[in-house]
């Protein structure tokens, strides 16, 4: 298996995109964090979900826009694992994709982009000082952060969110300039819509064929379409594979 005897942090893991992830490191051997906020209930039903697939897992509480509570976790993994081998940087500030009720550029106030910028940049931020000295250690490791095609091609406006998340990018091509001589890669996943995760339910179907209309593959991503990609960004497989934005949106960006 990929990832035995390897542990993998993945934030926002109680559900969605995070969820799924977990679990496919997990039946690939690995060793997953289960990071979560607030519903335990969730993060633990993932954690029985990865031991049933074959690998083990831990949930651990912390808001990742918090300084203080990731140093905290990553305390934790340092001296129960003492290891991290990659991280999946998942979590963001909750958002609804709603084509019809989405905020207007006119009527965004700054504080709307702040809580994205937050959720999406800080938070990986703070993860990532966090978990650099487990990694620089080990003069190895793996970031895998979750960017969006909406950045590549903005199909609908989504200020805020869309911004948040270009700002996520140039982050992830700085660090991997900045650690690519310490061992550790940084990549991200770009995503197009996902369906049906908690964000997306409130998107039409109108919107939904559109998209399909314009994607060469004719369909929506599932979750299980994301966890191949940040797999094989996080494994040995792209050894040699840093700075870069893995589009997973079935040809409607292509680049």
């Amino acid at each position: 298996m990929k990832f035995r005897n390897r542990a993998i942090l993945v934030t926002g893991a109680s559900r969605g995109i995070g969820a799924a992830i977990a679990k496919a490191f997990a039946a690939e051997g690995g060793l997953v964090i289960v990071n979560y906020r607030h519903n335990e209930a969730a993060a633990l039903g993932v954690v029985e979900a990865c031991k049933a697939a074959g690998g083990q897992a831990l949930a651990i509480a912390a808001d990742v826009t918090s300084e203080a509570a990731v140093g905290a976790m990553v305390a934790r993994i340092a001296d129960e694992i003492g290891r991290i081998d990659a991280v999946v940087n998942n979590a963001f500030a909750p958002y609804v994709f709603d084509p019809d009720n989405r905020t207007r550029f006119w009527d965004t106030p700054w504080s709307a982009y702040q809580t994205q910028i937050d959720g999406a940049l800080k938070a990986t931020y703070n993860v990532c000082q966090a978990v650099l000295p487990l990694m620089k250690q080990r003069v190895q490791g793996s970031i895998v952060n979750m960017a969006s095609d909406l950045v590549a091609r903005p199909s609908i406006p989504y200020h805020d969110y869309t911004t948040a998340k270009a700002a996520l990018i140039g982050f992830s091509r700085t660090l991997a300039a900045e650690l690519g001589p310490l061992g550790i890669r940084v990549n991200c996943v770009a995503p197009g819509l996902v369906y049906p995760t908690d964000s997306s339910r409130a998107t039409r179907e109108e919107v939904k064929d559109m998209l399909i209309a314009q994607t060469p593959l004719r369909r929506i991503a599932t979750v299980e379409d994301v966890t191949g990609p940040v797999l094989f960004l996080a494994s040995d497989w792209s050894r040699f594979v840093t700075g870069q934005i893995l589009h997973v949106d079935g040809g409607l960006v292509m680049t």
